[in-house]
């Protein structure tokens, strides 16, 4: 009797931690396949933006093509262009649109390169992460109505403006931008004659022409909630978003166009300067030494959502310096 009275208790044990163990994996939250448990922001305010996970595409096998062969691109076309390791590179915002993620090498380096439609940024990465080389798809989710990447070697999902994994095996963890400058085609090509462009033969059939985000930059409305709403500017107004040494300061266009194009700061501590162009609508920032920094563009309401702390650059009255 005591026997079988063993067995059923060891029985009975093993069906009570089935059920935890089922009840634990309903409870913690799931979106588009990825695991939110744990996450480092609260996964309530991890949201499905629409598309499931791969629905927007990555390019995982880029063809460019010469600056001379870049029919596609019109002067005033907007890219995010990368100068590294003697290659010079653009990627048509156009194009990014559609994908979001670009998988790419410039010489030895492994280096992702993503644009967020919804928060106008674009930043690029090392793909390197705990050692190992990482290949990045859209998850179909946002934070801060920021797109979320994954990395296909653990299912982690990452912030593009927080550079970091918020869930998953690599949770925590972050990733190394490199520099990279938003501005329009007819700029980079004239700084860099022997460029690359990214080709519209991506292996996709998307019509690069058109803007499936046409009216939203103009508009003022926000399609996602965001964890912090700062007012001052349009929630469009773009700004360049520069941190150092743990400070971060936002650089209004609409600020810097106000001024000679060119000042110089200090930004926790460390001197740097910012230069502006109007006519390419862009705007870059460099270390005292002329270094490029990595500094981002973006939307207002973005920046302001991912550094509420954040200082602001205003023109001096009567512009300057």
């Amino acid at each position: 009797m005591a026997i079988r009275t063993g067995v059923q208790f060891k029985a009975a044990c093993a069906a009570l931690a089935a059920l935890v163990l089922q009840g634990a994996a309903q409870a913690a939250p799931e979106l588009n396949g990825f695991d939110l448990a744990g996450a480092l922001v609260p996964a309530d305010e991890i949201l499905q933006g629409g598309p499931p996970k791969d629905g927007i595409p990555a390019i995982d096998r880029p063809a460019f093509v010469s600056a001379q062969a870049a029919t596609h691109l019109r002067p005033d076309d907007m890219v995010l262009a990368i100068s590294r390791n003697g290659v010079a590179k653009a990627y048509p915002v156009r194009i990014l649109n559609w994908h979001e993620v670009v998988n790419d090498r410039f010489g030895a380096e492994d280096i992702v390169v993503t644009f967020c439609p919804l928060c106008g940024s674009g930043v690029a990465f090392l793909a390197q992460s705990g050692g190992r080389t990482l290949k990045f798809g859209v998850s179909g989710l946002l934070y801060n109505s920021d797109v979320l990447l994954y990395d296909r070697e653990t299912q982690s999902l990452w912030s593009q403006l927080r550079a970091q994994a918020l869930a998953g095996p690599s949770k925590g963890a972050h990733l190394a931008a490199v520099p990279v400058l938003h501005t329009t085609w007819a700029d980079w090509r004239a700084r860099h004659p022997r460029t690359l462009a990214l080709s519209e033969n991506t292996g996709f059939q998307r019509n690069y022409a058109r803007d499936p985000y046409s009216g939203y930059e103009k508009s003022s409305d926000i399609y996602f909630p965001v964890r912090f709403r700062a007012e001052g500017f349009h929630p469009k107004e773009r700004v360049l978003g520069v941190l150092l040494g743990g400070k971060a300061k936002a650089y209004p266009f609409v600020e810097l166009a106000k001024g000679p194009g060119e000042l110089s700061d200090t930004l926790a501590g460390q001197a740097l300067r910012v230069r502006y162009s109007r006519e390419h609508r862009s705007a870059e920032a460099f270390d005292a030494q002329g270094r490029p920094l990595v500094a981002t563009t973006l939307f207002w309401f973005a920046w302001a959502a991912f550094n509420p702390e954040t200082e602001i650059y205003r023109a001096p009255r009567g512009g300057g310096k």
